[in-house]
């Protein structure tokens, strides 16, 4: 018996012997008189034993199976859900194992087994966080990040974009470094999936911000030096988005929480989904990132959407591209990067004339293309002939020149009367040695 059954047998005692009143008893046990009588009465007809509760050392009727808890710790412990942390181990048991356990049950078993989260907590710093945007599509924060996300020896880049009213990721793909087309590609997930945003917040990098932009001084700029656009910050401007770079990483805190986050996920469903390579992951990422949003996304504190629709006159490719100036020759090829390519005309009427500046398009999808008066040609690679080149050593003969008894430098001037010229000739030879010895000129 326990030190409280005891305590009450001795009280029940006194009040079946009459040294104490029923009143009394149920003060001094802490219980209401009507259960004071009952105790009374089970000891009086059972002794001792009416004081021990019939459920002792039975199992509660609701409690979890030892089997199923075996089961569970067999799961974590396995290579599958080794890395998962706690919180998304009980969402994988669900929706893998069809196992649904509270948070609460499925720590107390983990601890228990002595298996600690491999998600690290570190202590609480209060801080003030920024208010979020009252529109889904005012402010997309826009990143990448360096990972081991299939475990092995190599890291990969994944872009990323989170919207900063909902908390929604917009956009993933995954490179092999953190580059322009990672970035193409998230903001095409963006325009396809939800619209074209307001602004996109980013830090400095290349890619986003001239690396010339900070050394522009005031007066500079009030004399109206500005520094060229990137190739995205050219995109973006064609599509009227406004490109906010940060100075901080904490200026754009949700999407480096959200790195966080999937660092802590992606690897383990990758692992169970068994995937490796770049291009297994990008086709994932499609289907993850609604189930994602259904578990982290909240609600915009207004609902109407800032997210503008593309214009039905734009070309998307043409915009999420690398546009440069070439010219092309009177056969209709132009050089880009060491290669040469044929721009393809199909009538003549919008031909492409020769010794004209074009816009050369270089998109993942269409390849190399030209724009020339709002039209998009296609070109073809082409090879120019070499020039035959003779490479047998050539044979020279040398003669030995003895110069003649009579001639002027070897005797000196002394045979010859001195060369003289008038002032009008001597303008002439001065004008003919500018011509061809002086620095080339063209003339008209």
């Amino acid at each position: 018996m326990s030190q409280e059954q005891i305590k009450r047998y001795t009280v029940i005692e006194k009040t079946l012997e009459g040294s104490m009143s029923i009143k009394e008893a149920a003060a001094v046990l802490d219980l209401s008189e009507r259960q004071v009588i009952r105790l009374k009465k089970g000891v009086r007809q059972n002794g001792v034993t009416a004081l021990i509760h019939k459920n002792q050392g039975r199992k509660p009727a609701h409690a979890i199976p030892d089997v199923l808890k075996q089961n569970i710790v067999a799961l974590k412990t396995s290579g599958k859900y080794k890395d998962a942390n706690f919180k998304h181990f009980q969402e994988l048991l669900e929706k893998h194992e069809q196992i649904k356990i509270s948070y609460a049950s499925l720590y107390k078993i983990l601890t228990c087994a002595d298996i600690k989260s491999p998600k690290k907590r570190r202590l609480y710093k209060p801080y003030r966080r920024r208010k979020r945007k009252p529109q889904e599509g005012l402010l997309i924060q826009m990143d990448a990040t360096p990972y081991n996300w299939f475990r092995g020896r190599t890291k990969y880049t994944l872009h990323g974009a989170i919207d900063d009213a909902t908390g929604k990721i917009v956009g993933l793909y995954m490179t092999k470094n953190e580059c322009l087309q990672g970035y193409f590609e998230t903001t095409r997930q963006i325009i396809l999936n939800y619209g074209i945003p307001i602004s996109i917040y980013s830090d400095r990098h290349s890619i986003f911000l001239s690396s010339k932009a900070d050394k522009l001084t005031i007066e500079d700029q009030l004399e109206g030096k500005v520094c060229n656009d990137t190739q995205f910050g050219r995109a973006m401007k064609e599509l009227g988005v406004t490109i906010i770079p940060a100075r901080s990483p904490q200026a754009k805190g949700r999407v480096e929480r959200l790195w966080e986050t999937l660092q802590s996920r992606l690897p383990v469903e990758f692992k169970i989904a068994g995937i490796n390579t770049i291009d297994q992951a990008n086709e994932f990422l499609t289907d993850y990132i609604p189930e994602f949003n259904r578990m982290f996304s909240v609600e915009p504190q207004d609902a109407e959407s800032a997210f503008r629709q593309l214009h039905a006159g734009l070309d998307l490719d043409c915009i999420l591209c690398v546009k440069q100036k070439r010219k092309i020759d009177n056969g209709g090829v132009l050089s880009f990067y060491g290669k040469h390519f044929r721009v393809i005309q199909h009538d003549n009427q919008h031909a492409v004339p020769p010794h004209i500046s074009v816009n050369v398009l270089v998109c993942s999808t269409r390849g190399v293309c030209v724009e020339y008066k709002g039209r998009i040609y296609e070109t073809t690679p082409f090879i120019k002939p070499k020039r035959v080149v003779d490479d047998a050593p050539k044979a020279y003969k040398s003669f030995a020149h003895t110069p003649p008894d009579s001639h002027y430098y070897k005797y000196g001037p002394a045979l010859f009367k001195k060369v003289t010229f008038e002032n009008s000739d001597r303008e002439i030879l001065e004008m003919l040695q500018e011509i061809f010895l002086g620095k080339y000129k063209k003339f008209a």
